[in-house]
């Protein structure tokens, strides 16, 4: 009897570390015996470049503020700063580096301001962000005479866009490339490094992570700037992918982006958000995205879906958690 309770509570432990495995395995069977067109490599492709690749280099950077226990409701509000400055620097005739330094730039601003009001001023992060949020998508009405799009449809432009948004090395696009490479550097930093473990700290005990002797005005400062500057390259890239700017169009990875964050968080005993985990979310939201639209549910339907999965995965991983501990 006293090996059984251990053995039961470990079962119920693999299993809901499993759920999100589990649910990507159903739905991905799901979606292919119901719609042709899914397992098609244009459709793979497809999922890969316009559902994943730009939401996996947001969700990474959700994942750093999640990690430090915070929220970033103005990630959007970055998306499209980027995507703004490097348009508008486009449509001026500056060179493609000095707009793209440009589009970066204008991200990393927002995470200065991030940085001056939760950082230093020590405001709830939610708040701050929230008030972010609301002054971004103004300035941008401003900026733009009521939110007329930037538009790149001019042939110099095709070149630079197409280097950015729509080429492939080796047969992979660019996108998902540039995904790879962040996830690759933003795992080292956050699950091997000392700026991984001091976030990690902060955002489970904030007030011993200070006693303990870690600046954490510092590590909140780059927490912020680095997931500002992620918002940024992927600003960067839907602006090279759909060839315009269209204001506020960023806030439609908002939502996503946490999902993943949280759904991720299923994978690990502690609860605690990870790379890899969010980009399993992110994998797991683009699927289901994708599918749907296949199968014939229209946009609002498919928000149904997509928050009844999170629903449903979280439920499920918890409840086995439990589950788990009580036996």
């Amino acid at each position: 009897m006293s090996i059984a309770l251990p053995r039961a509570g470990l079962i119920g432990e693999r299993l809901a570390g499993s759920a999100l495995l589990i649910a990507f395995a159903f739905l991905f069977m799901f979606f292919a015996l119901s719609a042709p067109a899914f397992l098609t490599a244009g459709n793979l492709r497809n999922i890969l470049v316009n559902n994943v690749a730009i939401l996996g280099i947001v969700a990474i950077g959700m994942t750093f503020v999640v990690k430090s226990g915070g929220i970033d409701l103005s990630t959007g509000v970055a998306v499209d700063a980027a995507s703004f400055g490097f348009a508008f620097a486009l449509s001026a005739a500056v060179a493609a580096p000095f707009a793209i330094s440009l589009g970066l730039a204008a991200a990393v601003l927002v995470g200065i301001a991030n940085v001056l009001l939760i950082a230093k001023l020590r405001l709830n992060p939610f708040l701050a962000t929230l008030a972010l949020l609301f002054i971004g998508q103004s300035a941008q009405r401003l900026l733009t005479g009521g939110g007329s799009p930037i538009y790149l449809g001019n042939r110099s432009y095709a070149e630079t866009l197409g280097a950015i948004g729509r080429s492939d090395v080796l047969g992979i696009p660019t996108p998902v490339i540039v995904l790879v490479l962040v996830a690759a550097g933003a795992w080292v930093i956050l699950h091997r490094g000392r700026l991984g473990r001091e976030i990690s700290a902060i955002g489970a005990a904030p007030d011993a992570a200070h006693y303990s002797g870690i600046s954490t005005a510092f590590v909140l400062a780059r927490v912020w700037l680095i997931a500002a500057l992620l918002s940024g390259i992927a600003g960067i890239l839907l602006t090279a992918t759909v060839r315009s700017y269209i204001p506020i169009s960023g806030n439609g990875y908002l939502l996503d982006a946490i999902g993943a964050a949280f759904i991720g968080t299923t994978l690990r005993r502690d609860g605690r958000p990870s790379v890899h985990g969010t980009l399993i979310g992110v994998l797991l939201l683009g699927m289901v995205r994708n599918g749907l639209l296949l199968i014939g549910w229209n946009f609002y339907w498919q928000q149904v879906g997509i928050g009844a999965l999170v629903f449903a995965v979280l439920a499920l991983s918890y409840g086995l958690r439990r589950e788990g501990l009580h036996r």
